[in-house]
């Protein structure tokens, strides 16, 4: 599996349908993935799954109204549940001869929520459009679909990949039942090509997902991790992050070499009909030349942008606002996927 900031042909999305995913807040929705394609699109081609004929219309209407060409987007007809594809979609690796193919996960809404029937297509269709061939992970021990989302890993490229105990480890919303510490690391090697797993504690606050790693930590360089930290002690966030602090502290990555860590503030509390939501400028997402941040109307979002701009200087560091967005407990990295480009076989091997 490539890192993230290594060379995309394309980002997919799904075009927003689900109102219950942003209750009484759906209005502005579609205007904010408008914003976010605009960003996106002098950059690199944005593949947006779109539920019927009339989203496409309604989808490529508002990308006119944002000034998006026509040229820098394509619109699929692809039915589903929910927009959130980081998770149902499927994971681009780079095979021995360059080649790309797609790690089909298996997904059933986090183990948590029942309509995901549609959602399970997402792989498929991809792999439909792109003639990309599909990989089906399975569990090694008993042959079934491996359930995984691709917002519970985070790799630099080179072998070593970030996990939380929380997602995989819990006894809550238990994605692969049985399944230890060990077999994971044996199928993100098996899948990923992965030869090193850090295994971080908790995510954050709000998350519904359970602990997912990239609202808290994420690579930017080889050896380079940004982490979301909370310094307030009377924050439910504090004591996570800084348990992952230490942790990150002492660990090295794949190639033996100790990890270089990089605190982001949290905004401050963002909380709505008495729910506190995952807000976090952790869940930015890298394209070609481009990294679009979450960011929270919240002085800390100069912070967390100027902290960013530093550490990837080759990128224009763009903010999305986020705060209705989040509502739907998820921000840009959670409804993005990468489809990375293929690499010549010296550079693959």
């Amino acid at each position: 599996m490539p890192a993230e900031w290594e060379r995309h042909d394309a980002t997919w999305i799904g075009w927003p349908t689900h109102e219950p995913d942003w209750p009484g807040k759906f209005a502005p929705i579609p205007w904010v993935y408008a914003e976010i394609v605009r960003a996106l699109a002098p950059f690199e081609r944005v593949e947006i799954l779109c539920q019927d004929d009339a989203v496409c219309e309604d989808a490529r209407a508002a990308l006119t109204m944002h000034g998006v060409h026509a040229d820098h987007y394509r619109l699929h007809v692809q039915p589903t549940d929910r927009v959130w594809l980081r998770d149902s979609g499927p994971t681009g690796v780079q095979r021995a001869d360059g080649s790309v193919a797609l790690v089909h996960w298996g997904f059933d809404a986090w183990s948590k929520y029942d309509n995901y029937a549609l959602d399970v297509y997402v792989p498929e269709a991809v792999s439909r459009v792109t003639s990309l061939p599909r990989v089906e992970a399975m569990c090694h021990d008993n042959g079934q679909r491996l359930i995984l989302e691709g917002g519970g890993i985070e790799t630099d490229g080179l072998g070593t990949m970030l996990v939380t105990e929380e997602w995989l480890l819990s006894d809550v919303q238990v994605r692969n039942p049985g399944f230890t510490r060990a077999d994971y690391e044996r199928a993100f090697h098996t899948y990923l090509g992965i030869t090193h797993t850090v295994w971080l504690g908790e995510g954050c606050v709000g998350d519904d997902t359970h602990g997912h790693v990239d609202d808290i930590a994420r690579f930017v360089s080889p050896g380079v991790v940004v982490l979301a930290h909370e310094e307030d002690p009377a924050d439910e966030n504090h004591a996570r992050s800084l348990d992952n602090l230490h942790r990150l502290q002492r660990a090295r990555d794949a190639r033996g070499e100790p990890i270089r860590v990089v605190t982001l503030p949290y905004p401050r509390a963002v909380i709505m009909d008495g729910t506190r939501l995952p807000a976090s400028y952790a869940n930015f997402y890298i394209a070609n030349g481009v990294c679009i941040v979450p960011t929270f109307n919240d002085p800390n979002d100069r912070v967390a942008l100027n902290s960013l701009a530093a550490l990837l200087p080759e990128h224009r560091i763009v903010g999305i606002h986020a705060v209705d967005l989040v509502w739907g407990l998820g921000t840009l990295h959670c409804l993005s996927q990468q489809q990375p480009a293929a690499a010549s076989a010296e550079v693959a091997s």
